[in-house]
């Protein structure tokens, strides 16, 4: 069983910085993609940004240069930094990763439960 876990979210003023962090846990062999997803009420859930197991990382264009995507492979582990703030990244933020449980299992697709991002005066 794998479960991915967000945490760090909350309520943050305009202009600041929030950290977001997913832990992965259970029955793990291999982490492959990695991402951050957000959904704002009444709007489709969107990619936010992806990291590979190599480090290379992609961005939407609407958080490139205020957002930064991490990982720790050692700790099955990845990061959301954000920084300046606005309205518009209110949303839930959830955590995205594909995961082979062994060797010899395929590669699965799973999400965190998502942790909430209000940026709000």
């Amino acid at each position: 069983q794998v479960q991915l876990v967000e945490s760090g979210g909350g309520l943050v003023q305009p202009g600041g910085s929030l950290g977001l962090s997913c832990a992965a846990s259970g029955t793990i062999f291999s982490i492959n993609t990695m991402a951050w997803y957000r959904q704002a009420p009444g709007k489709q859930r969107l990619s936010v940004a992806r990291i590979t197991v190599g480090g290379t990382t992609t961005y939407a264009d609407s958080v490139k240069g205020q957002f930064t995507i991490s990982r720790d492979n050692a700790k099955n582990s990845m990061y959301l930094q954000m920084n300046s703030l606005k309205p518009e990244d209110t949303a839930v933020y959830y955590c995205n990763a594909d995961i082979k449980s062994t060797r010899w299992s395929f590669m699965y697709n799973y999400w965190g439960q998502g942790t909430q991002v209000t940026v709000s005066s």
